[in-house]
């Protein structure tokens, strides 16, 4: 009877002495459930170069009717253009012909290649038509206007579609873009409307516009 009791005892001792341990391990995963949130928050807050809560809206994903027309496969897909910086992605997309030979007219390929977590806005072939040619041929004469009007199209942080909802930011250019919308309907400056947006670079953000950008 006596050692029926001494190890009834033993086993009590070992229950009491294990259960702080459960409990501590159930504390210490509640803790890191509700530290997750706080996690989430930093990073939500973050600006420049990190994009933690990037896409929630559209899944991660490129959107927009424009999106439709770039190739699944090669440089100039989605895939392919993450992987190279944004003068270089954009020369592998068709719709975006004449504002690389206007970026390579004003000198800016190295520029916008070695910036560091931008947002660019970029006008397709179609956007460019819209300017009279006597006019645009004038633009693309003069590197200094040339310069002027494409750094308008560039911002120095990488922004999501979250932010462009109601949102205004200083350009390269030094003046000011103001962006309205949600969902995968956005609008630039009230004019340009956002065809193909969310498009990752390697380094940059691309939201490509159906109109020309002028700054004031």
């Amino acid at each position: 009877m006596n050692t029926i009791r001494i190890r009834r005892t033993a086993v009590a001792v070992a229950a009491a002495a294990v259960l702080p341990f459960s409990l501590a391990a159930c504390s210490d995963s509640g803790s890191e459930t509700k530290a997750a949130p706080t996690a989430g928050a930093e990073g939500a807050a973050q600006t420049a170069g990190s994009a933690p809560m990037d896409d929630a809206a559209t899944g991660g994903k490129p959107f927009g009717p424009g999106c439709a027309s770039v190739p699944e496969e090669g440089a100039g897909s989605f895939e392919g253009m993450a992987q190279d910086p944004v003068a270089t992605a954009a020369s592998n997309n068709p719709a975006l012909s004449t504002l690389v030979a206007a970026v390579k007219q004003a000198g800016l390929v190295d520029t916008l290649n070695n910036a560091k977590d931008i947002t660019v806005f970029a006008p397709t072939n179609e956007a460019f038509a819209k300017i009279p040619k006597a006019d645009l041929d004038k633009v693309l004469a003069d590197k200094a206007a040339l310069t002027n009007i494409l750094t308008y199209h560039v911002v120095g942080q990488r922004l999501t579609p979250q932010q462009l909802e109601n949102g205004s930011f200083e350009t390269l250019q030094k003046g000011t873009v103001t962006t309205k919308g949600s969902g995968e309907s956005y609008k630039v400056n009230d004019t340009a409307a956002v065809v193909c947006g969310n498009v990752k670079t390697a380094n940059a953000n691309v939201y490509i516009i159906d109109t020309v950008l002028m700054p004031k």
